[in-house]
This record gives C-alpha cells, sequence and structure tokens, in this order.
C-alpha cells in the first residue's frame, strides 16, 4: 500500500531522473552533431545507440510515474 506522500516522491524523483537524462540526451545531439559536421563519421552509430537507451529509460521512467500515479489514485479512492 502506498501513501500520497510516498507516491508523491517517487513521482518528484523520476521526474528528476527524467530531466536530467533529458539534459545529457541535449548534450550527446549536439556533441554527435558537431563530431559529425567536423567529418568525424565514426561517433555516429555510438551516438545514435546511447541516444536509444536513454529514450527507452525516460519511456521506462514515464511509465513508472503512470504506474505509481494510478496506485496512488486507486488508494486513495479506497477509503
Amino acid at each position: 500500500m502506498m501513501t500520497r506522500g510516498h507516491g508523491l516522491t517517487a513521482i518528484d524523483g523520476a521526474i528528476a531522473l527524467i530531466a536530467i537524462l533529458l539534459v545529457v540526451q541535449m548534450w550527446l545531439l549536439t556533441a554527435t552533431l558537431e563530431a559529425y559536421l567536423a567529418g568525424h563519421f565514426e561517433s555516429v552509430v555510438p551516438g545514435a545507440i546511447i541516444s536509444g537507451v536513454i529514450l527507452a529509460a525516460c519511456a521506462g521512467l514515464f511509465f513508472f510515474v503512470q504506474r505509481i500515479d494510478a496506485e496512488v489514485r486507486s488508494t486513495n479512492t479506497d477509503r
């Protein structure tokens, strides 16, 4: 059973991680594009793979937030 306070703490933590991951992804996009435009084509594929991993992590955190939110809402309506 999850209380509203625990749910909000979990959601706040997940949103903070999403924000950090999105900043890292923007930095990665900038660095990869700069390297590509400088003629270093070997950095494009690893950059795309890592960006995909970050996207998957953000999607996983998003679904985690949805699940926690639904659980807290159902717990609060049962009272």
